[in-house]
C-alpha cells in the first residue's frame, strides 16, 4: 500500500526546489527529476492533475508536509474567523505553524487516525481538480504515460488513475468528516488543488462549502489564508451557514 501522507505531500509540491522552474518546464526528464528530489515527482503529479505550477503552497507552508500545512491553514483561518478579523489580514501574518497538538486540527486527532484522513483529503484534492470536467481521453493516455514516468511508485499510480476516472461522490467526501475541524480542513485541501479561474471550478468550491455547512465568512477566511501561503492570488468566495 502507497503512503497517503507522502502522496499528500507530493500533490502540494509545485517548485523544482532550488530552482525557478516548475515540473511542466521539465517533464521530458521527469525521471531523473523523480531520482534527484524528491519533491520533483509530486510537482508533476499536481500539473497533470491540473493544479497548475503557481498554485502550491510555498515556503512555510510547503515545510510543514501535506498534513500539517493543510490542518495550520485550516486552524488559521478558522482561528481568524472566530476573532472577528478581516479576510485581508491573512496577508501580513507571520509564517505557517503547525495546528496545535490539543486541537481537533490536529493531525494526530483525526478520529479515522492520520493515514486514513491523509487519503480523504487527497481525494478531495483530485475531486476539485477534475471539477471543470476537461479531462477527456486523451488527456487520461497523457496523464497515465506521464505518471509512469514520474517515480511515484505503482500502487500511488494506480489510485490516482482510479480517482481521475471515478465519477463525483460528493457524499462520501462530505461524510469523511468526522470533525468540524475537518470539513474546514477538506474545504482547505480542495481549494489548493484549484485557482477557480472556471465557472465550474467556482461553482464545485461554493457546492462543497454548502455541503459541508460552513459559513460565508469562514470560507472568506480560508481563501484568503490560502493565498497569503501561495503563489497566485485568488478570488474570494462564499459558503452557507455553520452547522445549519
Amino acid at each position: 500500500m502507497f503512503d497517503p501522507k507522502k502522496l499528500l505531500d507530493d500533490l502540494l509540491g509545485s517548485k523544482v526546489p532550488g530552482t525557478e522552474s516548475t515540473v511542466r518546464d521539465h517533464a521530458g526528464r521527469a525521471t531523473q527529476m523523480a531520482k534527484d528530489n524528491p519533491l520533483a515527482a509530486g510537482a508533476l503529479v499536481a500539473v497533470l492533475l491540473g493544479t497548475g505550477a503557481g498554485r502550491a503552497v510555498t515556503g512555510s507552508a510547503l515545510k510543514l508536509g501535506g498534513l500539517a500545512a493543510i490542518g495550520g491553514l485550516a486552524y488559521k483561518a478558522y482561528q481568524n474567523y472566530q476573532k472577528g478579523k478581516q479576510p485581508a489580514d491573512a496577508s501580513a501574518e507571520p509564517e505557517l505553524l503547525p495546528p496545535p497538538e490539543d486541537t481537533s486540527f490536529h493531525p494526530s486527532q483525526a478520529p479515522q487516525g492520520e493515514q486514513e484522513f491523509a487519503l480523504t483529503l487527497v481525494r478531495a484534492m483530485i475531486a476539485a481538480a477534475k471539477s471543470d470536467g476537461h479531462i477527456d481521453e486523451d488527456e487520461r493516455k497523457k496523464i497515465a504515460d506521464k505518471l509512469s514516468l514520474s517515480g511515484i511508485g505503482g500502487e500511488a499510480e494506480e489510485f490516482l488513475l482510479a480517482e481521475i476516472e471515478a465519477p463525483l461522490d460528493l457524499d462520501a467526501l462530505v461524510e469523511a468528516a468526522k470533525t468540524d475541524a475537518q470539513k474546514v480542513e477538506i474545504y482547505t485541501a480542495s481549494r489548493l488543488a484549484i485557482d477557480p479561474e472556471s465557472r465550474a471550478e467556482r461553482g464545485y468550491l461554493d457546492m462543497l462549502a454548502g455541503r459541508l455547512k460552513l459559513p460565508d465568512a469562514l470560507v472568506d477566511h480560508v481563501e484568503a489564508t490560502v493565498t497569503a501561503a501561495s503563489e497566485t492570488p485568488a478570488k474570494p468566495a462564499t459558503g452557507t451557514i455553520w452547522g445549519a
